[in-house]
């Protein structure tokens, strides 16, 4: 136990020494990803209100019907309606952005609605752009000249409105705020804690490995009087501190961006205060330790293989892609815990995360994603501790 006091706290003092390691394990976290989110939520913020304001061009073809169509068009503040331009140019008009939009009312349209039937109005935009705020006011303004239009036909026919409502219905979401909104914000917290336990432990397992290899300090550690599997510990306990570190303060660092975003309503940030709540958190970050155990063997073994620090870095450096894809797999609508989900790493925990936050994980699929976490955090160290232990492994390329 001594031995491994003492070449963890070498190991240690050694990683935190390494400006890199510091950088991505604390200050990136903890600085950059408040600043970016805080950047990008009031970017978006400003962007949809200058969407929202902002003067819509629209050309307008009535082929000589709806004549109260253009008044509700005039009478709608931010739009300014453009006449005289072909049907046919709608397309090119817009795509070069010399008109935000086309409505095109069909040539027998007051004919059809004569005849109580529905008139067509060919409404042209696109969908890529500001949000699709154009269609929505546009689609507001056609549903409330439609309302006059049906309001006329009922009163010419005496009827009542509410005919056409032959059932009324009441819906009642039974799913609790915290269940509502913690599937939403469950999604989004596992992109930080497993990318940046990631990233923390990665640049350990480079250098308590290939780099120390590069040094030739690798061959001075193993012929102190100590055993190789006490040496791996030392070395693997650093960087799944490491990992670990750097995913708590993630987590930190989103915590102080929603808290410095100010368009965040009073009742929403309370909702969140609620949902964070002390058992949350611990069941959240118990996910943490197996899953950087799991990483960290991947890491160490290899940083181990690898013969210097650059070739390491380009071994590893794709991972990072693989370890996000069952992040991203794990937003998608469908995508729900379950025996089978349980069992695919980092999959499985941004599931579990998703369900903790909600307040609907079950009791059998967490004790499945933590025996499935800890099996596959056990074979790694122990497929790592075999790997540590191969002369042709350690010494290659010398």
């Amino acid at each position: 136990m001594n031995h491994f006091t003492t070449i963890f706290r070498k190991e240690f003092t050694d990683t935190i020494r390494d400006r890199r390691t510091l950088f991505v394990m604390i200050i990136f976290p903890l600085l950059l990803v408040p600043l970016l989110l805080t950047v990008v939520a009031k970017l978006q913020t400003s962007s949809m209100q200058q969407a929202e304001e902002r003067i819509i061009r629209v050309g307008l073809v009535t082929n000589g019907n709806a004549l109260d169509f253009p008044k509700d068009l005039m009478q709608s503040g931010g739009l300014r309606t453009i006449e005289g331009i072909p049907a046919d140019s709608a397309q090119a008009f817009i795509n070069r952005d010399s008109l935000d939009a086309f409505i095109v009312v069909a040539r027998n349209f007051d004919i059809e609605v004569r005849q109580m039937r529905a008139g067509t109005i060919s409404l042209y935009y696109k969908s890529s752009e500001d949000y699709d705020m154009v269609k929505r006011r546009l689609t507001t303004v056609i549903e409330r000249f439609e309302r006059s239009l049906m309001s006329a036909r009922f009163k010419k026919l005496n009827l009542d409105e509410s005919i056409v409502h032959a059932v009324q219905l009441e819906q009642h979401d039974v799913a609790s705020a915290k269940e509502r909104f913690g599937k939403t914000i469950g999604g989004m917290i596992p992109y930080f804690f497993v990318l940046f336990c990631f990233l923390g432990a990665m640049y350990p397992a480079i250098d308590l490995a290939a780099g120390e290899k590069e040094r030739g300090t690798m061959e001075t550690l193993l012929t102190a009087p100590v055993s190789r599997f006490q040496i791996l510990l030392g070395k693997f306990a650093v960087v799944v501190l490491a990992g670990i570190l750097s995913a708590v303060v993630s987590l930190l660092g989103v915590y102080v961006a929603v808290t410095q975003i100010d368009e965040i309503p009073p009742e929403l940030m309370q909702l969140i205060m609620s949902i964070l709540d002390v058992q949350t958190i611990v069941l959240v970050f118990s996910l943490l330790l197996p899953l950087t155990v799991f990483f960290a063997a991947i890491l160490l073994s290899l940083s181990i293989f690898a013969k210097s620090y650059k070739e390491a870095q380009s071994l590893i450096s794709p991972l990072s892609i693989v370890i996000i894809l069952p992040v991203l797999v794990g937003v998608m609508p469908g995508v729900e815990l379950d025996s089978v989900t349980a069992m695919i790493p980092v999959l499985n925990v941004s599931l579990a995360t998703k369900e903790i936050i909600a307040g609907t994980i079950k009791p059998l699929l967490l004790a499945e994603v933590y025996v499935t976490l800890f099996a596959l955090a056990s074979l790694s160290l122990w497929g790592c501790s075999k790997w540590f232990g191969r002369e042709e492994t350690m010494f290659r390329g010398t």
